[in-house]
């Protein structure tokens, strides 16, 4: 039995050669391509400007899968929504929509590249149930369809502005089918969103940064780095053994010269953990030089975890020590805190026991 294509999966491109391949004018791609993406088809029977009979061989070919939601979460300020989301195979993924007022009017959704996640961050909840697989380019374009739908009940009219690659699992890890997903978003005759609001977020894969550096994207690169010495940082992620410090901050360093683009380092406060002043210094001498800006996240409650996040004033205070050293910081706003999905609140579990 032949596998059915996945639509939503493919690039312009793609689909005019899928389309030649049918018996129809490459062209015909192209309109594929904007049904998908800038006018939503959920059907392909939808697509009314196709030849009826190239519908049909098209449905034989190719497939639509249906957006599931299995769950819906509103957070209390009503501005963010998590959503359950069914695949087809009987997996499961969470993905979130932020909608920020103010004269930029930021829509912002946070979408996930794998189901579970194999780093084993002692600070998150989405690698609690481990890695079960990555995602398609498909499965992850199915993620925004849902959450625009949802933008679009909230806010008729409202389009999603930005994308940050941050919910479930490591996107470097699933390299090939995220940086197709970003081609995707960023065309403009289908969702148009500016590649300088599309950010992909690392725990610090050292070999996918370098490949960044190297194909030179023009995305925003942020890195999980939330300790300044390898014995803390390796407590708190895994990932540390294999990409020490020695090897991720001069790989994010290579990155921000070849490309002229500053890389984001987020950094999760933990009470007691690393949130001293010494730990400002390392920090400042870590970044020091570089093209560099840094989060800092009052660390979310995560259920099995002792972990804490800081007080308001304590982050206030860190961010404070990390300007007077001359380093670019923030504290990040955090959404969603009351539904769990806040960063590091997204989780992996199996579809039967929720």
């Amino acid at each position: 039995m032949t596998t059915r294509i996945d639509l939503r999966g493919m690039l312009p491109a793609e689909l005019e050669e899928l389309a030649a391949g049918l018996g129809e004018k490459p062209y015909r791609g192209r309109q594929i391509f904007h049904w998908l993406h800038a006018r939503r088809a959920r059907e392909i029977e939808a697509m009314s400007d196709l030849p009826r009979a190239f519908r049909a061989r098209l449905a034989a070919r190719a497939e639509l899968p249906a957006v599931q939601v299995l769950d819906r979460q509103v957070a209390a300020d009503g501005q963010t929504r998590k959503l359950l989301l069914a695949l087809a195979d009987g997996q499961s993924i969470e993905c979130v929509l932020m909608i920020y007022a103010g004269e930029r009017r930021r829509r912002t959704v946070c979408l996930s590249s794998q189901v579970g996640c194999a780093m084993g961050c002692s600070f998150c909840a989405t690698g609690q149930g481990g890695l079960q697989r990555n995602l398609t380019t498909g499965e992850i374009i199915l993620q925004a369809l849902a959450l625009a739908t949802e933008l679009e009940e909230q806010e008729s009219g409202g389009c999603i502005t930005n994308i940050v690659f941050m919910g479930m699992g490591e996107p470097l890890h699933n390299y090939a089918a995220v940086l197709k997903a970003v081609r995707i978003f960023e065309d403009p005759t289908g969702w148009g969103v500016s590649h300088r609001r599309i950010t992909i977020s690392t725990c610090g894969i050292v070999p996918g940064i370098e490949r960044l550096a190297g194909e030179k994207p023009p995305l925003e690169l942020a890195v999980s780095l939330h300790a300044v010495t390898n014995e803390l940082r390796t407590r708190l992620m895994p990932v540390n053994r294999r990409y020490p410090l020695e090897r991720l901050i001069p790989a994010c360093r290579r990155y921000a010269e070849g490309t002229g683009r500053r890389v984001t380092f987020e950094y999760a406060l933990m009470a007691g953990i690393n949130d001293r002043r010494e730990d400002a210094r390392g920090l400042a001498g870590l970044l020091g030089g570089m093209l560099a800006f840094v989060n800092v996240i009052p660390l979310n409650p995560v259920a099995g975890s002792r972990l804490r996040g800081v007080t308001p004033p304590a982050a206030r205070r860190f961010v404070a020590w990390l300007q007077e050293a001359g380093l670019e910081a923030a504290i990040r706003e955090s959404r969603g805190a009351d539904i769990a999905a806040a960063c590091g609140q997204l989780r992996y579990a199996p579809r039967e026991v929720l």
